[in-house]
């Protein structure tokens, strides 16, 4: 959000935790950036359209979207219940079709725009204790490509982005939890060894960027990994 606000996008925010999202809208506007929160679950179609209902009565038609919503589930396979894997094709899949849903008539309206997905180097990457997240990301790089072939004629450009570990609660909670699955007790040194160090949500952010607007005019249906060499090796 902050990253689009200093190109000069108006912008909206929609999540579910209200608290957080309210205050990075205001210390945004404060600076003299110009974004709106609103709060919905993402996995949940009604909210979702009424977010997007707001969106454009505030801020006119979406010309891009970032889709982002993510979390993982890190178990042994076998100890892995039904109801984990809806929840994480929920929050992980689900949405990006419920948002896109909602979004791209609004795109199609105004003659085209661009979506970003958030996929992972999980995608291809297997690890073992997270097989529900690996396949979950690899539909997330599918949606984007299959979304792009579907909508290229009508100038809608859907690519996806995988990061590497990234230094967020997120990236610390499956760097946690894979050290405590037991599947490699120094997985924190090896990852930080193979990555160089952590990523930043801002190096992530600025590709999500480069790659939604203008200069990326040409990126359509494509991953592009943002790990600092991680899977080259």
């Amino acid at each position: 959000v902050e990253a689009f606000c200093e190109q000069g996008a108006s912008v909206a925010c929609i999540d579910r935790d209200s608290q957080n999202g309210a205050a990075l809208v205001d210390r945004i506007c404060q600076a003299g950036g110009h974004a709106e929160f609103f709060a919905a679950d993402v996995g949940e179609p009604s909210q979702v359209q009424e977010a997007v209902t707001k969106t454009v009565a505030r801020l006119g038609a979406p010309n891009v979207l970032f889709n982002h919503a993510g979390t993982a589930v890190i178990k042994p396979f076998l100890q892995i219940r039904e109801e984990d894997f809806w929840h994480l094709m929920r929050v992980n899949v689900f949405s990006m079709f419920c948002v896109s849903q909602a979004v791209i008539p609004h795109m199609l309206k105004q003659g085209g725009g661009s979506i970003v997905c958030t996929s992972s180097i999980s995608a291809y990457l297997a690890t073992p204790n997270e097989v529900l997240y690996c396949v979950s990301k690899s539909a997330c790089e599918m949606f984007a490509r299959s979304i792009a072939i579907e909508f290229h004629k009508q100038n809608i450009r859907c690519n996806s982005v995988s990061p590497g570990f990234i230094d967020t609660p997120h990236g610390q909670r499956e760097l946690t939890e894979l050290q405590r699955s037991g599947m490699n007790p120094d997985i924190v040194g090896t990852i930080v060894e193979r990555q160089g160090r952590l990523g930043s949500p801002r190096e992530i952010a600025d590709v999500v960027v480069f790659v939604a607007g203008s200069r990326g005019r040409f990126l359509n249906g494509t991953n592009i990994v943002a790990d600092n060499g991680f899977s080259a090796q």
